[in-house]
């Protein structure tokens, strides 16, 4: 599964670029609880919540049904 939220990502990845930022995969549990780092300007934005739970879990969860929540690590 791992993968296939790489590719997922890999697909949200330049609007996050476009805004100086990234998103770098950490891990992703068995029970579908996937980790990510934002860097660069994502990292540090006042609106990268939103940027995590609208944008990036949105997306995986709606691409990939075993994915239950995102959560940020920094």
């Amino acid at each position: 599964m791992k993968a296939q939220v790489q590719e997922v990502l890999n697909q949200v990845r330049p609007a996050l670029q476009a805004d100086g930022g990234d998103v770098e995969l950490v891990d992703v549990s068995d029970d579908g609880v996937v980790s990510v780092r934002l860097t660069g300007a994502c990292g540090s934005c006042p609106m990268s919540t939103m940027t995590l739970k609208m944008g990036i879990e949105k997306t995986l969860m709606e691409q990939l049904p075993a994915v239950k929540e995102v959560v940020q690590v920094r």
